[in-house]
């Protein structure tokens, strides 16, 4: 019998990222992305000028364009995603910080640019580094 192949961390992650992004309302969406990547940058990856308008969103007086929305929904579950493997400070760093897979632009600025899917591999390939690393250094903690 072949052995049997373990799914990659990052395709359960994915899924589970995927599950809470879909069932979150829009403005519970909108205010954590406003207050863990700020109101602009919300509001650049959404691919609109009124940051304001995140605001209005987060309280639910007004909701987002289908693109917009869409926009949102890739950039929370990327988010939850690298969260899941890390933390919530960490996801932040790596929303914002430049990324060598992406031509050292941002993640955050790569939504904001259509390339969600470009983020997504990314953010997997980091899952996965971040958990084939983690064995060896709690063996050489062990040591």
């Amino acid at each position: 019998m072949p052995p049997i192949k373990a799914e990659p961390r990052s395709a359960s992650a994915a899924l589970k990222a995927h599950s809470a992004a879909v069932s979150t309302p829009i403005a519970d969406i909108a205010r954590f992305l406003q207050e863990n990547l700020g109101q602009r940058l919300t509001a650049r990856m959404a691919g609109i000028n009124d940051a304001k308008q995140v605001g209005r969103w987060a309280a639910g007086t007004s909701r987002p364009r289908p693109e917009a929305e869409a926009r949102l929904l890739d950039a929370i579950q990327i988010f939850h995603l690298i969260q899941a493997a890390d933390s919530v400070y960490t996801a932040r760093a790596w929303m914002i910080g430049m990324n060598p897979q992406l031509e050292d632009m941002a993640p955050a600025l790569c939504i904001a640019e259509d390339r969600a899917r470009d983020v997504m591999v990314a953010a997997r390939a980091y899952v996965e580094a971040t958990h084939s690393a983690a064995p060896e250094v709690s063996s050489a903690a062990a040591a």
